[in-house]
């Protein structure tokens, strides 16, 4: 039986009534100031103060991303971070849960917590109302969530078999064979270029878990960003309280982690052509990008929109689909991160026109990295971005993810104040020069998957 049938329902209806408030919400929070501090154990605290709506956003970011997970181990990472939702040990007097009684717990808090990962970090993230009868429950839940998790091997057992299963299903769709034959000769042996296989997923252990958490998640690696409507006071307590449970630190601090190498350069272009019977070609052409430390960020930013990024005014578009009809969509990013994330130029194309394509795109990204935008595309790049700016703020959720890309690349604090003002000074030369330092068209990756054979 529930025993918060009206707290659930009351719940609920505060988020209804609430929600038209999310459509302002982010305009007012643009402007908020950032705090930042170290706590004792070593954590760092973002936090910026949003009284608007009565809930607080959290998520606690750790250098445990797969990008330290062994190479025969690929994955390891992200089912550590996937499973600490599945039951948590008995400790100090707390009994142990089941994945169903867990979830049953957050559920009667109209609350959440999750945990994931990406190449470069192991992200957990809390959300709750800041209820007094709420909020200190959601809180001691998550901290044993995030410091308790007990790895239970009947479900992973279970897990493993259905990840396997979703692998070989996804290893039948030219996408995801395009995807990972372009990421191993992009990246070849760096973490960044590694992929979860059937294999990797076999040699994983409960045990590989509990290692990676007694490794990596303790409380002096932790970068804790937080939204919401609390004061520093109450998000300190917060922070402390979320990273209580997890392994104390020595004496000495964290132990440095060792350093992962960086992304080597393509000293030749790659061609792979992979045979597969499909209605659509996949074409994937690019190379190592920059790391988002890169000063030549917003100039890239702006280029990339022009060249690729802006959909049906990129010159990608006019030149692949409007005027000769090869794709219907053909893009082009970035993806910086910890390293040089990979850039990428995508499309998809009937399979006689895959060269046809191919050559197009090649000759539109080479033109761009020689010749620069013109003024007309300059201006029409910034006044969309700058314009669009404020939909990147325009709830908690988007406000803390930003939030944390602040907190994890120790961006400045005021850089969400900046933002608009780093892309207005962009030049054409900037975005010109920007590119011939990071692009190199005759020496990337062309990856084709599904194209029908010379004839």
């Amino acid at each position: 039986m529930n025993r918060y049938p009206t707290m659930k329902q009351g719940i609920r209806a505060a988020f209804a009534a609430l929600l038209p408030a999310l459509l302002v919400a982010g305009n007012a929070s643009a402007a908020l100031p950032i705090q930042n501090w170290a706590q004792p154990s070593g954590a760092r605290v973002w936090l910026i103060e949003s009284h608007v709506l009565p809930m607080v956003d959290v998520q606690m970011d750790f250098d445990a991303g797969e990008r330290r997970s062994p190479p025969d181990k690929a994955g390891l990472a992200d089912v550590t971070a996937g499973m600490a939702s599945k039951g948590l040990a008995a400790r100090d007097g707390e009994p142990a849960m089941d994945e169903n009684q867990l979830g049953e717990a957050w559920a009667d808090l109209g609350a959440a917590f999750a945990g994931s990962a990406s190449a470069d970090r192991m992200s957990f993230t809390m959300r709750s109302l800041t209820d007094p009868k709420l909020l200190p429950q959601a809180v001691r839940l998550g901290a044993r969530q995030l410091g308790e998790p007990s790895y239970p091997d009947d479900v992973w057992t279970r897990e493993r078999a259905r990840m396997s299963s979703a692998i070989r299903e996804a290893d039948t769709r030219p996408p995801t064979v395009a995807r990972k034959a372009f990421s191993r000769a992009v990246y070849g042996g760096h973490p960044y270029g590694s992929e979860t296989t059937e294999e990797s997923l076999a040699r994983i252990t409960t045990a590989d878990m509990h290692q990676v958490h007694d490794r990596y998640l303790q409380a002096c690696r932790a970068k804790v960003s937080i939204v919401g409507d609390l004061t520093r006071e109450q998000a300190d307590r917060i922070a402390t309280q979320l990273l209580s449970r997890l392994p104390a630190r020595g004496a000495g601090g964290c132990d440095p982690l060792p350093a992962v190498a960086e992304v080597p350069a393509l000293a030749a272009p790659l061609e792979r052509d992979i045979a597969f019977a499909a209605a659509q070609a996949q074409v994937l052409i690019g190379q190592p990008g920059y790391k988002r430390s890169d000063p030549d960020h917003f100039p890239l930013l702006v280029g990339n929109y022009i060249l690729g990024g802006g959909g049906f005014v990129s010159r990608l578009t006019t030149e692949v689909r409007e005027k000769r009809g090869l794709s219907y969509s053909v893009y082009s990013y970035f993806s910086p991160g910890m390293h040089a994330g990979a850039f990428i130029l995508g499309l998809q194309t009937r399979p006689d026109q895959a060269p046809q394509a191919v050559q197009v795109a090649r000759d539109v990204l080479a033109r761009f990295v020689a010749e620069g935008p013109t003024a007309a595309e300059l201006k029409a790049a910034k006044d969309f971005l700058i314009g669009g700016f404020p939909l990147l703020l325009d709830s908690n959720a988007k406000l803390l993810g930003n939030l944390a890309n602040i907190a994890w690349y120790d961006l400045p604090l005021d850089y969400l104040d900046t933002w608009t003002k780093h892309v207005e000074a962009v030049t054409a030369e900037q975005v010109k020069a920007a590119m011939q330092r990071k692009l190199q068209p005759a020496r990337m990756v062309t990856v084709i998957v599904g194209a029908a054979p010379p004839r």
